[in-house]
C-alpha cells in the first residue's frame, strides 16, 4: 500500500507545474507553422485531435495539467507543405482573427525547398509579424529557427537543402531580435541529441521528428519561453 500511495504522490509530483509567467488571464496560445507543428491535426472541435501528435500536443498537455488555474487555450493552426508565402495568405484568418496572447512560430523547412529566396522570406515573415504586433502590441513572440536531420529521405530528394536552409535561419534570427521575440534553437537541441542515437531517431526522414523528436522540442520550447519572461 505505502508503494502504491508513493507512486501516486510521485504522479501528482510529476504533473504539478507552473504558469507560464507574465501572460493575462486566460491566454491564448497559439502556433503557427507548417507539417512539424501541424502533426496531423484535427481540422474540427473533436479535443482529442486539434492539437495534432507532434510538440504543440505535449506543450499543450504538459502545460495545461500542470497549472489548471491559468486556464490557457492552446490554438495548432500548422499547415503541411507551407511556406512563408502560404502562411501570409491565410494569416488574417489563422492569426489575426484568433486573437493570441502567445504566438509561436516554425516556419522555412519547405521555403527551402521550394524556392522561396531569403529577400522573400524575409520580407514576408517581417510584414506577418508586424501585423500580429498592430493588431496586439502586448503579444508575446516566440520565433522556431528551422532545422534539419543529419540524413534523410526528404534531404536526398532536396539537393542544396541545408545550404539553402542555412540563409534562412540567420533571417528567423535577425527577426526575432526586431520584433523582441523570443528565440528558439531547435537546430542546437537535436545536434546534441544526435551524438547520443542516430539521426533517424530524433528526425525519421531528416525533416519531420519522431515522437522522440518532438519531445526535445516540447522540452526545449518551455525551457527557453519559461528562462526568458521571467
Amino acid at each position: 500500500m505505502r508503494a502504491i500511495l508513493a507512486a501516486l504522490l510521485c504522479v501528482g509530483q510529476a504533473v504539478a507545474g507552473e504558469p507560464l509567467p507574465g501572460l493575462p488571464e486566460s491566454p491564448r496560445i497559439l502556433f503557427q507553422g507548417d507539417s512539424i507543428t501541424d502533426g496531423n491535426r484535427g481540422r474540427g472541435a473533436d479535443l482529442n485531435h486539434v492539437h495534432g501528435h507532434g510538440f504543440v500536443y505535449l506543450l499543450a498537455a504538459r502545460i495545461g495539467a500542470g497549472a489548471p488555474g491559468q486556464n490557457a487555450t492552446f490554438l495548432n493552426r500548422g499547415v503541411s507543405g507551407h511556406t512563408v508565402l502560404d502562411l501570409a495568405k491565410r494569416w488574417p484568418k489563422d492569426t489575426l482573427e484568433l486573437k493570441p496572447d502567445v504566438l509561436s512560430i516554425l516556419i522555412g523547412v519547405n521555403d527551402s525547398s521550394k524556392g522561396v529566396s531569403p529577400e522573400v522570406f524575409e520580407k514576408t515573415y517581417d510584414e506577418l509579424l508586424t501585423a500580429a504586433r498592430a493588431a496586439n502590441p502586448k503579444l508575446r513572440l516566440v520565433l522556431c529557427e528551422p532545422f534539419l536531420g543529419a540524413a534523410g529521405s526528404a534531404i536526398d530528394k532536396s539537393p542544396g537543402r541545408r545550404e539553402r536552409l542555412a540563409l534562412l535561419v540567420p533571417v528567423v534570427r535577425r527577426l526575432a531580435a526586431k520584433h523582441g521575440a523570443t528565440l528558439i534553437d531547435f537546430q542546437k537541441i537535436f545536434d546534441e541529441a544526435q551524438r547520443r542515437a542516430p539521426s533517424s531517431y530524433w528526425i525519421w526522414d531528416g525533416v519531420h521528428p519522431t515522437t522522440t523528436g518532438h519531445q526535445l522540442m516540447a522540452d526545449e520550447w518551455e525551457r527557453v519561453v519559461r528562462a526568458s519572461w521571467r
